[in-house]
């Protein structure tokens, strides 16, 4: 099966993918902050032997990665891909991953909490994304104690997690409302929801390609399938807002502004991440309103593979002068 990045998924004209998170501690362990080496070797080879035996359909096989053998820019190139977090990436020493063949599931162990499972799929899958995560935590509370307080919920080493410990999120591509200045005012909306507005890595990171993740608050006092239906709730009224908002655009002008990131990304020899990002929101926008003919899913595609650490794991490593010449010949070849 594809990496999520490479498949168009149920209303993929905007929503780029879905990323459900569980956070997880296990029972009298100290937070990740508060732990040595030793309690986090015995984390490690408790959550090795949870996941030995999960032979699940819904799942499939999960492999063990040491942390410590991953290079940093393969490291960050999981970042670009976002199967880890850019501060797993960061504090990796004596950790363990686990992952699916395609990368579809990964948990994280004692990054901000001992266990965070996460499962991210290509486009509107919130339902899909939720029942593999929750059949995942069912499978690991079978054999790991995992803390929870009947007044509380599960205990995370955020407050800000307690309760059900979810994070559910859409990754959306919104160049229209972004342009025309109402997405603040919808973020500020969607903030009164319980739902926050991110940028593309989420918390504390900004938005490029007119990305943005959106993605619920409150985990007390709200159940898995509430906070999951509020979410998809507001999302597809900020769907219905950015296609009517692309239908009252001037033809031409769209037309004119897609072609121009289309011929410049075309006969272009050298390309920063900058400049690409800015044309290949455009592509994307383009493919989603038929202006170009070109595969679909090729700009979230590019869009992910582009990345810088993401090109040198294709070609090697690069100075950042060389990754721009190579970001611009593999676009060339995608769009010819």
């Amino acid at each position: 099966m594809s990496q999520w990045y490479k498949e168009i998924g149920n209303e993929g004209d905007i929503v780029v993918s879905t990323r459900i998170r569980i956070a997880r501690n296990i029972k009298n362990t100290p937070f990740p902050a508060r732990i040595n080496r030793e309690q986090l070797k015995l984390i490690n080879e408790m959550v090795k032997d949870a996941v030995s035996d999960i032979n699940d359909e819904k799942i499939g096989k999960l492999n063990v990665i040491d942390m410590n053998n991953v290079s940093d820019e393969e490291a960050c190139a999981m970042v670009e891909r976002h199967i880890i977090s850019p501060d797993f990436a960061a504090n990796r020493r004596d950790k363990i991953l686990v992952l699916s063949a395609d990368e579809g599931i990964s948990i994280m162990v004692c990054e901000e909490d001992h266990i965070r499972i996460q499962v991210i799929k290509s486009g509107l899958a919130l339902t899909e994304a939720y029942e593999v995560a929750d059949a995942i935590d069912n499978l690991l509370s079978e054999k790991v104690s995992f803390a929870f307080d009947e007044q509380f919920g599960y205990l995370t080493q955020c407050p800000t997690n307690l309760g059900t410990g979810l994070r559910a999120s859409l990754m959306l591509h919104l160049p229209i409302i972004e342009g025309n200045g109402t997405l603040a005012s919808i973020a500020e909306s969607a903030s009164k929801f319980g739902l926050t507005v991110r940028g593309i890595y989420g918390e504390g990171t900004k938005s490029a390609a007119s990305l943005y993740q959106l993605s619920n608050q409150i985990t007390l006092g709200i159940s898995e399938k509430s906070a999951i239906d509020n979410l998809k709730s507001i999302a597809m009224q900020i769907i219905s807002k950015e296609r009517e908002d692309r239908a009252l655009i001037n033809k031409i002008s769209l037309e004119d502004t897609v072609m121009r990131a289309y011929g410049t990304l075309k006969f272009q020899r050298i390309l920063s991440s900058e400049e690409f990002m800015k044309h290949i929101s455009k592509i994307k926008l383009g493919c989603s309103l038929g202006i170009i003919d070109v595969d679909a899913a090729m700009p979230v595609r590019l869009l992910v593979e582009c990345q810088p650490y993401m090109l040198q794991k294709e070609f090697g490593i690069m100075t950042p002068d060389d990754r721009d010449i190579c970001r611009a010949k593999k676009v060339r070849e995608q769009l010819e």
